[in-house]
């Protein structure tokens, strides 16, 4: 093999919140990658909105620098484990990583994840102690930490024999000795060209460039960017794309582009090693092979993890749709979608039952809400069900996902915490106390259990706790699993919300709604403090009379709204989020849900003759059934459909299905509602 002796390239990656980012900072920083003169952002390679938000890297990206008569193209990785894809695919784009590690914190769940896929792929490891000036750094036994994490993995001998930098990426500086602070980075770059290997190539092997990224350019269209494995690319030369299904197609690449710094430019004839970008594939995908025609040599298909969460994602049809945001076809949403799998190799869209809405599996539940999220700002109006598992019959036994959770807490909430994780069907791996009065869980526990957790998490913890958590590997099913006590409060009729009935409701509730925010009939306004639901009326105002009263200008305090922690479904726009009840959803209440005063409220009871839905704990999803416009109007009936149970209504209008207010009738009146709620 011959060795390229001008490049190196290699992927930082941690935990999150370890300093990848700050690094690469310092990195472009101190090698003159930018003017004397320049403005440069903080955290420079997170470039997207969210990510500057967050304060997270969610895609991985790629820059370069000089140093000497070295490139070195370094790969900046996401650190949250809900985007382990992103790692994954990182990966197989450098010959080495340098693996961060808190001084004080030491190695986490994520750590663990990606030195397991870096040693996989046998790739060496150069050791970075970061924050090293942390008033509370431990460095000797954060370096005793990793060591037992590579003999936990089963690392070889010479995985294990690593160098190890103490650095402080902040203010950019590296040393090689512990407790002796340094100037500038000049010992890791040194470190990092003499112990990296460089981009070993055969002499005379045919094409291979394999697609490792995608991205797009509003001048040339998609662009692939692509590790040239061995043989050279230069532009427009005519090469074979060898696709993932085994067929290969010509392809004529128009573009061809080398990052430095954090720009692209034209390339020069490139070689083995070298990361470029080209245009020319309209339909190029993740894994793919550039290849020589008449000497085809596919590299293997790019293969991540199997995702362990799925959620049901369709148009918005709760009574408020159309109001705020401009897209809201199923077409739409299904295009969008489609477009987030051409980059995202992690995720997964699954056709239901309906055509309106589509099963989509991703890592975590942070990764999901990204995608919603940014489908919010986009400009969609979705319907979101509850988070759920994906399971796998593994030997003709079900099994479901498995999270490692590492916690650090306070000593006095101990016992809370504990308590919290065992009624989750958690176990306890190992329990550390540092001796400082924080004390440090190792868990294992059911990804469903931490579905909603991090809320109570916090709650228990007063906000001081910190928990972070990693997929760990699929376990025989644990069982049934009760993570919610408490019920919500629903609306029963539409309107806007009146600070009056919030007075006389927040003392007994926690409200998710503000004053004179519209609601309509199964909305969730509030959590309430008891196991069961409760239909309340949120648009009570004050009658106005002529007698005066006592208390009549006495100020009253409401209480802010807080986030919502159902289990139902979620209404996502461009400017608001709301929550509705399931049953109310398909029109009919809840039936163990209970009464509250005041005029109008409906039994939450079916008509005779209405067969009911029989829950399955194992459907995923929850999909808000829409009303079909035909010429004749059949009676409505309930069927049940494989992701949850639905009502199918056949006409052009909702039903609205209510009981006789005195308890010593049992009529029906049935009553046509405009879609609208009117």
């Amino acid at each position: 093999m011959t060795q390229r002796t001008d490049l190196r390239n290699l992927a930082i990656v941690a935990h999150v919140d370890h300093g990848k980012t700050t690094l690469v900072d310092a990195m472009l920083r101190q090698t003159g990658s930018f003017r004397a003169n320049e403005d440069v952002a903080e955290r420079v390679m997170d470039s997207g909105d969210l990510e500057r938000e967050k304060g997270i890297t969610i895609l991985a990206k790629n820059t370069s620098v000089k140093y000497g008569a070295v490139t070195l193209n370094i790969v900046d990785t996401p650190g949250h484990a809900d985007f382990g894809g992103e790692v994954e695919r990182a990966l197989t784009m450098v010959d080495g990583v340098v693996l961060l590690v808190d001084a004080a914190e030491g190695p986490l769940p994520q750590t663990r994840f990606v030195l397991r896929k870096a040693l996989a792929r046998r790739l060496p490891v150069v050791l970075v102690i970061n924050k090293v000036d942390r008033p509370d750094a431990r460095l000797a036994a954060v370096v005793d930490e990793v060591y037992e994490l590579f003999l936990d993995i089963d690392a070889t001998d010479d995985q294990i024999d690593f160098p190890i930098v103490y650095a402080s990426a902040k203010d950019g500086w590296a040393s090689m000795e512990e407790g002796v602070a340094g100037e500038n980075l000049t010992p890791l770059l040194d470190l990092l060209v003499s112990y990296l290997p460089s981009p070993a190539y055969e002499e005379g092997h045919p094409l291979q460039a394999w697609v490792t990224n995608l991205d797009s350019s509003p001048y040339v269209g998609r662009l692939a960017l692509c590790r040239l494995m061995n043989g050279t690319l230069t532009r427009g030369q005519s090469v074979g794309l060898s696709r993932v299904d085994g067929s290969v197609q010509r392809v004529k690449l128009n573009e061809m582009y080398l990052t430095e710094a954090l720009e692209r430019v034209p390339a020069p004839p490139a070689g083995p090693g070298d990361l470029v970008a080209i245009a020319g594939g309209e339909d190029m995908l993740i894994g793919e092979t550039l290849i020589d025609i008449d000497d085809p040599r596919p590299m293997p298909v790019i293969k991540v993890d199997e995702p362990a969460l799925s959620m049901t994602i369709g148009i918005n049809t709760s009574p408020l749709a159309g109001k705020e945001g401009e897209k809201l076809t199923a077409r739409m949403v299904k295009n969008r979608l489609d477009s987030e799998l051409v980059g995202n190799m992690s995720l997964r869209v699954l056709p239901t039952d309906r055509p309106d809405a589509w099963e989509v599996q991703a890592r975590g539940e942070l990764q999901l809400a990204i995608l919603v999220e940014q489908m919010r700002r986009e400009g969609f109006e979705l319907t979101v069900g509850k988070p759920q598992v994906v399971t796998q019959d593994i030997d003709g036994e079900l099994h479901e996902p498995v999270e490692r959770v590492v916690i650090d807490v306070p000593e006095e909430h101990l016992g809370a915490i504990t308590q919290l994780l065992a009624s989750r069907k958690g176990s306890m791996e190992n329990m550390v106390n540092h001796g400082t009065g924080w004390v440090r869980l190792d868990y294992l526990v059911p990804a469903r259990g931490l579905i909603g957790f991090r809320t109570e998490f916090l709650t228990e913890t007063r906000g001081t706790g910190v928990l972070n958590q990693s997929f760990e590997g699929m376990r025989p099913w644990f069982g049934d699993l009760r993570t919610r006590r408490t019920g919500s409060l629903v609306a029963d009729r539409k309107g806007p919300v009146t600070a009056y009935a919030l007075i006389q409701l927040q003392e007994r509730a926690k409200m998710l709604v503000a004053p004179t925010q519209p609601t309509y009939t199964g909305m969730i306004v509030g959590e309430n403090s008891r196991g069961d639901d409760m239909d309340v009326n949120v648009c009570r105002e004050k009658q106005l009379t002529n007698h005066r009263a006592a208390a009549a200008d006495q100020t009253v305090k409401l209480t802010p709204p807080t986030c919502c922690r159902s289990s139902r479904l979620s209404s996502s726009s461009p400017t608001t989020r709301r929550s509705r009840s399931r049953r109310r959803a398909f029109g009919y209440a809840r039936p163990n849900s209970t009464r509250s005063n005041g005029p109008g409220s409906p039994r939450n009871a079916r008509p005779t003759g209405w067969p009911k839905p029989t829950p399955d704990p194992s459907q995923r999803g929850i999909v808000v059934a829409s009303p079909a416009p035909i010429e004749s109007d059949p009676p409505a009936t309930v069927s049940s459909a494989s992701t949850a149970p639905s009502l199918a209504i056949s006409t052009a209008e909702l039903v609205a299905v209510t009981r006789s207010r005195d308890p010593r009738k049992s009529t029906w009146k049935l009553s046509r509602v405009h879609p609208s709620g009117s």
